[in-house]
């Protein structure tokens, strides 16, 4: 992508961890240039798990997708110039981006009776806790001035 990978980055940054229909949502109404992009990145990814779903015969379920990793790396650089005043020229980089997204899927949750079970084989304790003690205060002690001396005549 024509983007600088800071840039980037902070589109990616809203989207990693949450799943595949939040992350759309987000970046479909995120006001950012390079938000498009990333969406485009974003719909592949669950793209080519819908191809391993059904063409490779794995065992993935669409539902339960999310974003695990999002990364924008740097790319090539196109080193350019701007005229300067004088006759003089300035160089300047222009940064390009390679995005990365990985999904995965998250692991199902236990179901209730299995919770059950673990419930009535070994009770939960209490965690007591004792009541914090509060330490007193050391006392400041006030320096004593020293006696005036007594004038000589």
């Amino acid at each position: 992508m024509r983007v600088s990978p800071q840039k980037a980055r902070l589109v990616l940054g809203l989207i990693k961890g949450k799943r595949v229909e939040t992350a759309i949502n987000t970046l479909a109404f995120t006001n950012k240039g390079i938000a498009p992009s990333v969406l485009k990145v974003l719909r592949s990814a669950v793209e080519n798990a819908n191809y391993l779903s059904a063409e490779k015969g794995l065992d993935v379920d669409l539902d339960n997708l999310y974003v695990k990793n999002a990364i924008a790396n740097e790319g090539p650089r196109m080193k350019r110039i701007r005229p300067a005043p004088m006759g003089r020229a300035y160089r300047y980089q222009r940064r390009m981006a390679h995005i990365e997204i990985e999904l995965a899927e998250k692991k199902k949750a236990a179901t209730a009776s299995d919770g059950e079970a673990e419930a009535t084989a070994a009770p939960a304790k209490k965690a007591v806790r004792k009541p914090a003690v509060k330490k007193a205060a050391a006392k400041k002690t006030v320096a004593k001035k020293p006696a005036p001396k007594a004038k000589k005549k």
